[in-house]
């Protein structure tokens, strides 16, 4: 069996990709029936085809709206196995997909970093910390000296206790259980919304509620919504104008989630209080975004996933499921 495996040097310099490469290998040696292990630079869509040549096996796969197409599929007969090694994925054609015998999964491989990162993404629009540390160290010495009876300067912006405030996670799969469970550590009063009931215990802590009541009670949303026709825009003029006045909107999933036009209204009014972004529409970008010029943001670009422990884990779940596939009982199968 030939596997053929996309790996690209890790965005944040370490593990750099040899030993990216070795984890790979090291993984694999423990996987019954794999004669080629084949790795390459992830290409465009236009460089694909000759890279996957003849392999029986993909991972590693951006998968774009509609990508594994009739097409895909007939230049790449021997295909039995694609896997994306992130957690979303674009439109798959089930139907195709399963006439051809081939198995799609994701990758599950960054719950908790990608929770512990909109987690302090809100931690940092409630304390600020980078800007005390600066005020701290260069600006307060020269700071005139206090009238009697004044105390002396020492806050340069707004406090904010979450203990007892309500965090509403729209989304409830496994990064928003995450963030839920984080926000309880917090003393925070977890509300969540998704398409689906979640059932089982651990879900039971957080109040499952229509998405209108999560958006009027919520003090803090964090969004952990796949990207869909559905669900683009999502966060909109209206959906806001049903939130809390001084809501903190935290996204850490697509940036297409929100009309970036109507959350910049809303950040001016004051409407939305703050939020924390590390996604924007349109990634990857080529000029700075229009919200970047507004005081009461954080963005950041794409690195939730970064940390190198959770690109070390990526290898490890993605060859578990490739082996669970080969044994007969697929895991994290999206198709």
């Amino acid at each position: 069996m030939k596997v053929v495996v996309f790996q690209q040097e890790a965005i944040g310099g370490e593990p750099r990709r040899e030993e990216l490469i070795a984890e790979w290998k090291r993984r694999f040696a423990a996987v019954p029936g794999v004669d080629e292990l084949v790795f390459h630079n992830p290409p465009g869509m236009e460089g694909i085809d000759e890279l996957i040549g003849d392999a029986d096996a993909l991972l590693g796969m951006w998968i774009r709206d509609h990508a594994i197409s009739e097409e895909f599929l007939g230049r790449h007969p021997k295909l039995k196995y694609i896997a994306t090694l992130g957690h979303g994925f674009g439109a798959i054609d089930n139907d195709l997909t399963r006439a051809r015998g081939l198995t799609v999964t994701n990758t599950i491989y960054g719950d908790w970093t990608i929770a512990q990162y909109a987690i302090a993404l809100l931690l940092d629009l409630c304390h600020n910390i980078a800007g005390q540390d600066d005020f701290y160290r260069n600006k307060v010495w020269s700071l005139p000296p206090q009238e009697a009876g004044r105390p002396p300067m020492r806050v340069v912006s707004r406090q904010i206790e979450l203990y007892e405030k309500t965090f509403g996670v729209w989304g409830l799969g496994s990064i928003g259980l995450r963030a839920a469970q984080m926000a309880v550590g917090l003393g925070m009063k977890v509300i969540g919304c998704s398409r689906t009931k979640k059932q089982g215990p651990q879900w039971d802590f957080i109040e499952q509620v229509p998405l209108n009541e999560l958006l009027l009670r919520s003090d803090v949303i964090s969004l952990h919504v796949p990207l869909s026709k559905e669900s683009a825009g999502i966060v909109n003029k209206e959906s806001i104008a049903r939130m809390k006045d001084g809501v903190i909107l935290i996204n850490t999933a697509r940036g297409a989630l929100i009309d970036e036009n109507d959350l910049i209204e809303a950040l001016k009014s004051g409407k939305v209080y703050a939020a924390g972004l590390d996604v924007l529409a349109g990634e990857p970008l080529k000029a700075p975004a229009p919200i970047m010029a507004l005081p009461n943001t954080r963005i950041t670009q794409h690195i939730a996933w970064a940390p190198a422990e959770a690109r070390l884990r990526t290898i490890r779940v993605a060859v578990e499921n490739f082996k669970n596939w080969l044994e007969g009982h697929p895991t994290s199968v999206v198709n």
